[in-house]
């Protein structure tokens, strides 16, 4: 990352925005792979909007008053909106910002101690109405940041779009979106969408190992080449649990298979299962042509497994994959689930 406060592979993207100059919509839409930086670009392009002294490139001073209230999460003409919260009700997720994991705000429970929607819902586009109504503080633009854009369910869409439509003067609506054909086409119409550009692998690698991540390439490969994924996988508490589980898999019995469920039964099981789907996803790209994408570090057992099992066989493993994850966030028990899945999977080999 380059001390402008975006990665190195966003520089282009920031140019095209910077020399729209006057002409910039009141409307954009960023979007692209997850894990590549995409909230980090949008905070500092809301920032770099409310500064009031930015510099020759368009890039906040860090220095003035607006840029301090940004740091702060207190600015008064900013607005962050994303499922189950508005901005002031969610300052103390900073980290959030360098997109470590960029859907970590559906993670977290509610104030009530209930757990966070996944949706943005009609009530917190309507909450920006006031925000949007009066003048601004510091007599600049007021900027709302609303990710991911996805998560608007149907009542908040048709809601966000009479704000689109007829947008408040000085007003910049910056939408983020790892999903954009699950976008309205009549949202889409209305901004100036943006593709984020992906960086390369030798220039994702290159900055993992900056982060001092062992084995950087390993975890890399595991998250498709997205390197703020594979720095929170890493770097996760549960980051040797899933190394146990793919040695479990390596070595398909039903006694490991006991202990792995007995011993991951209070796991992220969404997580665990897509370890699972990626693991067999290796086994029949290996039968299939010989190559193996997210765990080249175990291809000699991988191959092995695929010596041993059917295609028929693994494609409906890959089918109990799918179904196992569709429940995977509601398990009755997660011993059971793990138990269930694992010794399916031991009876193939």
């Amino acid at each position: 990352m380059t001390s402008t406060g975006i990665f190195d592979w966003h520089q282009d993207n920031w140019a095209q925005i910077m020399a729209m100059g006057a002409r910039m919509p009141h409307a954009f839409l960023l979007y692209g792979a997850r894990g590549t930086g995409k909230v980090r670009f949008a905070e500092h392009l809301a920032k770099s909007i409310l500064c009031e002294s930015p510099s020759t490139d368009g890039q906040a001073c860090a220095q003035c008053l607006s840029c301090n209230w940004f740091d702060q999460y207190s600015h008064p003409d900013y607005r962050r909106v994303r499922p189950g919260t508005i901005d002031e009700e969610d300052a103390a997720d900073a980290a959030e910002a360098a997109e470590g994991s960029e859907d970590a705000g559906d993670k977290k429970a509610g104030k009530a101690g209930k757990a966070a929607s996944k949706e943005i819902v009609i009530d917190q586009v309507r909450a920006l109405a006031q925000f949007m109504n009066v003048s601004t503080h510091r007599q600049g633009r007021r900027v709302v940041l609303m990710y991911p854009a996805e998560a608007l369910n149907i009542p908040a869409a048709n809601a966000l779009l009479k704000s689109l439509e007829e947008p408040n003067p000085n007003t910049v609506f910056i939408l983020v979106s790892h999903q954009i054909d699950r976008l309205l086409p009549t949202i889409l119409s209305r901004c100036h969408k943006l593709p984020l550009a992906v960086p390369g692998w030798e220039q994702a690698l290159a900055w993992l190992q900056t982060q001092d991540i062992k084995e950087a390439a390993h975890w890399l490969a595991q998250q498709s080449g997205a390197p703020l994924l594979a720095l929170e996988m890493a770097q996760a508490d549960d980051a040797k649990e899933m190394e146990d589980f793919l040695r479990g898999l390596m070595r398909p019995d039903i006694d490991t298979s006991l202990k792995l469920a007995d011993k991951m039964q209070k796991m992220d099981m969404p997580k665990t299962v897509s370890y699972l789907q990626r693991w067999l996803y290796d086994i029949f790209s290996y039968k299939q042509s010989g190559r193996v994408r997210y765990y080249p570090k175990y291809q000699s057992e991988i191959t092995q497994l695929a010596s041993r099992i059917s295609l028929e066989q693994l494609m409906g493993l890959i089918q109990r994959a799918q179904e196992h994850q569709a429940i995977a966030s509601h398990p009755l028990s997660g011993k059971l689930f793990l138990e269930d899945i694992l010794l399916e999977y031991t009876s193939h080999f």
